[in-house]
């Protein structure tokens, strides 16, 4: 049996029904449309968040879209199966709306913050707008800074750079004004120095401790301060509103004892005050750049100006030094004249004096082998030790002048080491006889009796300490002891400059002088070794020398690489003189090649030269004869002639020996050195030529060397030495 659900309709009722079914019929339609576009949607945008929640609302629109289209079916008589396909499809729109719903709370947030996020972005943009601003401003203001750095580095003259710094920022800031307050000398006043529009500023003050001076020298960048203030009172009075006005501090560089190593450093009190003003009667005020920009341009004055500063006070140091410099090469040019003249006035006196020595010292030691009472036999003795006291006194002068200015150079050879002590003393022991001083020698049994050094400046040191211990004793002893030093006792604590190094070549000779004098203060002992010093109490007493002995004495040990001090332990009680010298140590030599040693004893006065022709040259007719003398007492045949000419005419093969003058100027006698040697042309031929002179200095003697001169004799001579002289020629050949 059928069931009719639905009452008969009316006609009315049947027109609404066809609407109702053409309604859902457009509505399903839509429905199903709509999903299609959103999976479009979906498979076209790749970076859409939210694809689940547009598949679930896909479906509750396709869920919504059925029901509309099964309602086409329940608007007629339909049967119990549609119902239930309406019914389930009701239940899952139901369910889906619900869902959807519930996910609707959760994505509204999610949209809400998109939202945030997007004013975030767009306020990010407007800041980011704002730095681009501030960026392109700081390049403008970068530009305007290397274009003023530009024109205040180009120069180094502080009035320079000042002014180009005002026409700069006057022109980049279109300033009214702009000033420059220097602080005056008396450092409690600013000076108007600089402006803008004035060639000419005048110079008013205003005090340093004005507030607001303070206030701006206080900060450390521009200031604004009141356009009425002392200091911005730059332009005359007007009735319009004048413009804004700033100041900055300038740091000015304070010089003090500039050096190389020691750079200036900025005084906190050391500022200078920029004044800049902007139009009158004008809105524009300062911004935040263009102050900035104020602040750099300072910055670069002050170094622009330290760097003027620093110029400016090497220029003065150069000058100076320049000055200096001038001042110096005049000073070295005035001491090499000096030392010029002194040496000229030394070689001439040293010729001078040693001719009339020579003179007094040949005749006496010729008068002393002459038959005489003892009172003649004494003033004659007193004499000949004067002589060789004055002889001894320009060796000395000589010496410290060689010493001083570095020429002197030590005369190494080897001698006998013991020969000379003994030497010493037979010349000592004469005066000391004469004050009835007991002298003792006493020479260790390891001491060498052979050595290698400078003989004559050794025995020079040993006769002064020595002569010195005669000199100030009046009574009792003088003891000479000599040894090889040990290594313990080369160390002095009052040397610790000198050190000894000991080697299997060479050994340190130390000799002890002890006296009985009368002493000295142990204050005073440094002063003895200076030039011209004496001790003051006993020079009163005693007939002492010039002073210079010990000073030579401590030169020529210094020479040999040695030491030497005095000790005392006061007035009356005794001195004691001490010095370490290194001297060589020979090899094992043949008596055969044993050279020559003047100290080595040899039977001179045995040797006769009786019948020994010699030639004698010297252009002074008082020293030829004093020359002749000496040689015809020693039994020679002497030829004396004045010049070289007249040597060549009568120098012949008979002639053994020529002796010949060496003036000051002397270059006389090496041109006839030459011809000899060119008259003779084989060497045993021609005579010995030695040269005869007062010069004691180097070069004489190499010149003569050079010339081919066979030796050189110092001025004065002895009948003694002049005796050594030729025995050493006749065996030698040769005078070292």
């Amino acid at each position: 049996m059928d069931c009719n659900c639905f009452d008969p309709l009316l006609p009315a009722d049947e027109l609404l029904m066809k609407y109702q079914y053409i309604s859902d019929f457009f509505i399903a339609i839509a429905y199903f449309s709509i999903p299609i576009e959103l999976v479009y949607f979906v498979q076209k945008s790749a970076v859409f968040p939210y694809r689940w929640v547009l598949v679930q609302f896909g479906a509750f629109i396709v869920l919504c879209g059925a029901t509309h289209l099964i309602n086409l079916w329940t608007s007629t008589p339909h049967t119990r199966t549609v119902a239930m396909v309406m019914t389930t499809a009701k239940f899952s729109t139901a369910a889906v709306s619900c869902a959807t719903a519930v996910m609707l709370v959760h994505i509204i947030p999610d949209l809400l913050s998109v939202k945030t996020r997007e004013l975030f972005l767009k306020n990010k943009a407007a800041e980011l707008d704002r730095e681009m601003g501030l960026i392109r401003t700081q390049e403008e203001t970068g530009r305007y800074v290397r274009m003023l750095t530009h024109e205040i580095r180009s120069t180094l003259d502080r009035h320079t750079i000042l002014k180009s710094t005002l026409v700069e920022l006057g022109r980049a800031l279109q300033l009214e004004e702009c000033a420059l307050w220097m602080p005056t000398r008396n450092g409690v006043e600013l000076q108007l120095s600089y402006t803008l529009h004035h060639q000419n500023p005048v110079g008013f003050t205003v005090p340093l401790q004005l507030p607001v001076i303070n206030q701006v020298f206080s900060a450390n960048r521009a200031v604004k301060i009141s356009p009425n203030s002392p200091v911005a009172r730059l332009r005359p009075a007007r009735k319009y509103m004048p413009g804004e006005v700033v100041a900055v501090r300038v740091p000015l560089l304070h010089l003090s004892n500039f050096q190389t190593n020691d750079w200036p450093e900025l005084s906190p009190k050391s500022y200078a005050l920029m004044v800049l003003m902007l139009p009158s009667n004008s809105a524009r005020q300062w911004h935040v750049h263009e102050l900035e920009l104020v602040d750099v341009v300072a910055d670069q004055v002050a170094v622009a100006l330290s760097h003027a500063a620093i110029l400016e006070e090497s220029m003065r140091a150069r000058d100076l030094l320049m000055e200096q410099n001038v001042a110096l090469d005049l000073a070295r040019r005035e001491a090499e004249t000096a030392v010029r003249a002194r040496n000229d006035f030394l070689g001439v006196m040293n010729h001078e004096m040693r001719t009339p020595m020579h003179a007094v010292i040949a005749l006496s030691s010729l008068l002393l082998e002459s038959e005489l009472t003892p009172e003649q036999r004494l003033m004659v003795e007193t004499i000949l030790k004067s002589s060789n006291l004055l002889a001894t006194l320009i060796n000395d002068v000589l010496d410290l002048s060689r010493l001083e200015d570095g020429s002197l150079q030590l005369d190494v050879g080897t001698f006998n080491l013991h020969a000379l002590f003994r030497e010493v003393l037979n010349l000592i022991k004469p005066i000391a006889a004469v004050k009835k001083l007991f002298v003792t020698l006493s020479l260790s049994s390891d001491l060498p009796e052979v050595a290698i050094g400078d003989e004559k400046r050794l025995m020079q040191i040993l006769l002064n300490v020595v002569g010195n211990a005669v000199k100030f004793s009046k009574e009792g002893s003088v003891s000479v002891a000599a040894v090889a030093a040990k290594s313990e006792s080369l160390i002095d604590p009052r040397a610790p400059e000198f050190f000894p190094v000991q080697s299997e070549n060479h050994f340190y000779l130390r000799v002890q002088v002890k006296d009985t004098g009368s002493g000295i203060n142990p204050q005073d002992i440094p002063k003895l070794f200076c030039k011209f010093a004496q001790n003051q109490e006993l020079a009163t007493k005693n007939s002492g020398g010039t002073g210079l002995g010990l000073a030579i004495c401590k030169r020529f040990v210094n020479l040999m690489e040695g030491h030497i001090w005095i000790e005392s332990e006061g007035v009356g009680k005794g001195s004691t003189a001490i010095f370490i010298v290194k001297l060589g140590i020979p090899g094992r030599l043949n008596e055969s090649k044993l050279p020559f040693m003047p100290g080595l004893p040899a039977n001179h006065m045995q040797m006769t030269f009786q019948g020994l022709k010699v030639l004698v040259m010297d252009d002074n007719g008082f020293s030829r004869m004093v020359t002749k003398t000496l040689l015809v007492h020693l039994g020679c045949d002497v030829t004396t002639i004045g010049s070289g000419d007249e040597c060549l005419r009568v120098l012949t093969r008979e002639h053994k020996v020529v002796i010949m003058d060496v003036s000051i100027t002397g270059m006389n006698c090496y041109d006839v050195a030459v011809s000899v040697h060119e008259k003779f042309g084989k060497r045993h031929e021609r005579p010995l030529i030695v040269a005869l002179t007062g010069n004691t200095d180097q070069v004489t003697k190499e010149n003569c060397m050079r010339v081919g001169m066979d030796g050189v004799i110092l001025k004065p001579v002895s009948i003694d030495k002049m005796t050594s002289v030729l025995s050493e020629l006749l065996e030698h050949g040769t005078v070292l």
